[in-house]
């Protein structure tokens, strides 16, 4: 069985956020996928498989520690390998969770191709205030803090104040799958963000792109535009171009591809 790695939202090797990906005739065993997963040690592993009429790819996504309704990095790295490795022509579709992700072909570089992602908006509400556990964590007053159905949001003062966070994981880790995204507007970027999930095995993700799908609609109403340049402010860091179009978000990132390899089951 074949398994590929990809530095994905990069051109450069040891940059971006790393995905594993696994084409698969039928679905594998859901325990088996999430030992695959585990083993990898990867934010996400990806496993598609081309659908019986014919209109796509199935997809679906493992952390270490459990299956989760959304990706956008290993979307983008499983569209990488399906165009690169089983020259499957472009655009793609893929089926998951959150209903259709669309992936086109920006730019056909032979060594990082560069890929527009579209999905769909992720909806949110703003709240008052956030969990009693993880409130501490944020010694200055957030600006805002919305919630969507699988992460909390919290607009900090400006770009510094996101790059400087120390983030509580243990406390954080109370949250269990629940993620935190940090954010401001960027000082060359549009925005920048910053995203904590260690209750599911990630302490930072380095680029993420489903977040994305929410922050660009909330940066929308907040500057009164619809095109961003975003960076996410992790070690390996990560640039996205988006769109706000109506209630589809497109994205546009790079891959490459950093292995090629067999599983040994």
């Amino acid at each position: 069985m074949e398994i590929f790695q990809v530095d994905a939202f990069t051109a450069n090797l040891f940059k971006g956020n790393p995905a594993a990906v696994m084409v698969v005739e039928n679905w594998l065993d859901g325990g088996l996928m999430q030992h695959i997963a585990m083993e990898n040690n990867l934010s996400e592993t990806a496993f598609v498989r081309k659908r019986d009429d014919e209109s796509g790819w199935d997809i679906r996504w493992f952390t270490p520690t459990h299956e989760v309704s959304f990706c956008g990095h290993a979307t983008l790295a499983s569209a990488h390998i399906l165009h690169t490795e089983y020259q499957v022509p472009m655009p793609l579709t893929f089926f998951g969770q959150v209903g259709e992700l669309v992936v086109s072909l920006e730019k056909d570089d032979p060594k990082s191709p560069s890929y527009q992602l579209n999905f769909p908006v992720v909806p949110f509400e703003e709240i008052e205030a956030l969990p009693d556990a993880i409130g501490p964590s944020f010694s200055a007053t957030p600006r805002a803090i919305f919630k969507s159905y699988e992460n909390y949001f919290v607009e900090l003062a400006d770009e510094a104040a996101v790059r400087g966070f120390a983030p509580d994981l243990a406390a954080l880790a109370q949250l269990g799958t629940t993620g935190v995204v940090i954010t401001a507007q960027g000082d060359e970027f549009d925005f920048v963000s910053r995203y904590f999930v260690p209750g599911a095995g990630i302490d930072e993700d380095p680029v993420t792109g489903s977040i994305h799908t929410s922050l660009v609609p909330y940066w929308a109403e907040k500057l009164g535009k619809s095109d961003f340049q975003a960076h996410q402010a992790s070690e390996r860091g990560g640039n996205l171009t988006c769109r706000l179009n109506g209630d589809r978000v497109q994205i546009v990132g790079s891959a490459t591809t950093y292995l090629r390899g067999n599983l040994c089951l």
